[in-house]
């Protein structure tokens, strides 16, 4: 039996989990008060807070460190990487404190966390299929302007599990199907998988549907006419198209139930709303099952709107002539990354090298 410490740095928590195998034996989601965090000015310098806090939930949950067999961190948005289990080496923990990565997000520190306790035990430490997943084809990174490539950025960890959650329930290898796999979030990643390989996915803060807090794509003349308005600096320009976009922005909540409340009492304006998320959904499912050639085995829809079955619903409803739909609410990113460092364990996958 392995043991298996799982750590998820977020935006305003720090999630924990200890697996025996494949079974949980608890998780444990610490909240940070925003004012706590606002004393930091980069997610590098929440590195010390955040491993003192986790140490402190370790002991009062009286953890036997000696008796883990390995620690996995959540991976971020670092360079483009293939899909796997990364080893922590020193190569990886230098790029995350000198800032070598695509963004400065909270997940780049799941690596030193991880590292910060197998290390003094001598066991590994490791990531999994971080957000900077990139199996992209050539074709995929083209845009229409050669100074913004499209890049590969998505909620790959979650998605991966799933899709292989998939192949096994049918008794086939993820390796062997072509399957369009939509997460449904905050932010949205409708990603085409061809035989094992993520080729294409829209950077749900770049482009794709709108979401409950994401603008997606935007028509590009009236948003570079509102960059230059002098109505927003950069920063708040940034803030209106990830945190305050899509249905916060059009509705004002990014939560469906409230949504659902609205629309069962009458509210016109917020099922529009609803249904054109819906709608733009179900386009880019077909806009990557076009990516396929429509030789789509399955389509797959999870993530926590995907909790929301009448909002499924409307996206059925356009897509089902494609391929098989089957829902996987929730994204249970512990797990995942569990099972990541596990499949390495066991010998049934090889960790990759972070070079």
């Amino acid at each position: 039996m392995y043991k298996i410490l799982a750590i998820n740095p977020g935006s305003t928590s720090t999630k924990i989990a200890l697996f025996e195998d494949e079974t949980p034996v608890f998780t444990e989601s610490i909240k940070h008060p925003v004012e706590e965090l606002s004393k930091f000015e980069s997610t590098w310098e929440q590195y010390p807070f955040r491993a003192r806090t986790i140490k402190e939930v370790l002991e009062r949950r009286s953890v036997d460190l000696k008796t883990l067999s390995a620690v996995v961190g959540r991976g971020g948005p670092f360079k483009p990487l293939e899909s796997g289990t990364y080893f922590v080496n020193e190569k990886m923990k230098e790029d995350v404190k000198e800032g070598r990565v695509q963004a400065d997000h909270i997940s780049n520190i799941g690596c030193l966390l991880a590292a910060d306790i197998a290390e003094p035990l001598g066991i590994p430490a490791f990531i999994v299929d971080p957000v900077s997943v990139d199996e992209f084809d050539d074709l995929a990174r083209i845009s229409g302007h050669p100074e913004i490539p499209r890049k590969s950025l998505a909620h790959a960890l979650n998605i991966k599990m799933v899709a292989k959650k998939y192949a096994k329930q049918i008794g086939e290898k993820y390796e062997n199907l072509n399957l369009v796999v939509a997460h449904l979030g905050g932010g949205i990643s409708i990603t085409a998988h061809r035989k094992g390989r993520m080729v294409d996915v829209n950077n749900a803060n770049d482009e794709g549907p709108f979401s409950p807090q994401r603008c997606g794509t935007l028509p590009i003349t009236g948003l570079a006419k509102l960059c230059y308005s002098g109505k927003y600096t950069e920063k708040e320009m940034m803030q209106q198209l990830i945190k305050r976009g899509g249905l916060t922005a059009l509705a004002g909540t990014d939560d469906m139930e409230e949504i659902k409340r609205r629309i069962d009492s009458g509210d016109e304006k917020a099922e529009l709303y609803a249904r054109a998320m819906a709608y733009q959904i179900a386009k880019e499912i077909g806009a990557y099952s076009a990516v396929l050639a429509g030789k789509v085995d399955a389509i797959l829809i999870t993530g926590g709107v995907a909790h929301n079955n009448w909002f499924i619903d409307w996206i059925k409803e356009r897509v089902d002539w494609i391929a098989p739909i089957f829902v996987f609410p929730g994204e249970d990113e512990m797990e995942a990354l569990a099972l990541g460092a596990l499949r390495v364990l066991r010998g049934e996958e090889q960790p990759k090298e972070y070079k």
